[in-house]
């Protein structure tokens, strides 16, 4: 076995300690609005709550929860990833695999290419964009919010460079034996590029998870807000008029701050159980994906 310098050793364990205090700094503001969240309105009122809940209750989460607007966006958010996910990661493969393919078997591949690259440089702008969805007669449905972004062209590039790195002596052995390009992609491509798979389809769940600018733009009634947008509302203001005789009971008990954690909390918590499935798959998909030619 192979002993370690003192250099070696020194700069392992300077890298350890610093991405260590790096993945505090990350975790605790999470870790004070869990604990904001859980604490009484007293205790968050007079800011003493730091990262252990104060006076510890479930209130505010049992006020978000009653509230129908917060189960609608979460409904729709949920929809929207269930389906807008699965549209942007076959449109991506789509995309990606004519792409890669050489200028002999594409000739047009290089211009095709450079319209997508000019995409993520240059767009038309915000009244643009939106008169095209109104135009097209998506505002206020749930499709606008899938459809103008069908096809995420970070992630072609990522897949496409990944599809390039496949060794080419397998396609042509698949062809000699009569596959066509259709049963090369899904039984060869595909399994082949896990990695990328995984991590184009981390970009768009989370993607769609986190977005709030187009509901508020696209969406005219609050009911079909995402939860993102259904946030958003909430921290810029606060209704108290909208609020039933049992609603401002319970929110007298409570804290808006508490309230804001809570939500905040429940929001951020699908995304938190699904990375670590697909954490192992991140880097390498990212790494292969970005170095080739």
């Amino acid at each position: 076995m192979t002993r370690l310098s003192f250099g070696r050793k020194f700069f392992l364990t300077f890298d350890y300690i610093l991405l260590s205090i790096l993945a505090l700094l990350c975790l605790l503001p999470l870790v004070n609005v869990l604990a904001i969240s859980f604490s009484s309105s007293t205790a968050a009122t007079a800011n003493i709550v730091k990262f252990w809940p104060v006076d510890f209750n479930l209130k505010s989460y049992t006020y978000a929860l009653s509230k129908p607007e917060f189960s609608d966006a979460y409904w729709v958010t949920i929809k929207r990833v269930l389906i807008g996910t699965p549209i942007n990661v076959i449109l991506t493969m789509l995309v990606a695999y004519p792409l890669s393919k050489d200028d002999r078997l594409f000739r047009w591949r290089k211009y095709y290419s450079w319209v997508f690259i000019f995409t993520m440089l240059f767009n038309g702008g915000l009244i643009p964009w939106y008169m095209t969805i109104k135009t097209l007669g998506l505002i206020d449905t749930f499709w606008a919010l899938v459809l103008p972004g069908a096809v995420p062209v970070f992630s072609v590039i990522l897949l496409l460079n990944f599809f390039r790195g496949i060794p080419k002596e397998i396609e042509e052995a698949a062809l000699i034996d009569g596959c066509t390009h259709w049963r090369i992609l899904w039984r060869i491509f595909l399994p082949l590029s896990a990695p990328a798979i995984a991590t184009i389809t981390l970009f768009a769940l989370v993607g769609h998870w986190n977005s709030w600018f187009d509901g508020l733009i696209l969406m005219n009634k609050t009911e079909h807000y995402p939860l993102q947008s259904y946030l958003q509302t909430l921290v810029i203001s606060f209704d108290l008029k909208i609020m039933n005789v049992k609603e401002a009971e319970l929110l007298s008990q409570i804290n808006n701050r508490t309230l804001k954690a809570s939500q905040i909390f429940l929001a951020a918590l699908p995304i938190m159980l699904t990375y670590p499935f697909l954490q192992k798959y991140f880097m390498k998909g990212i790494v292969m994906g970005s170095v080739k030619g």
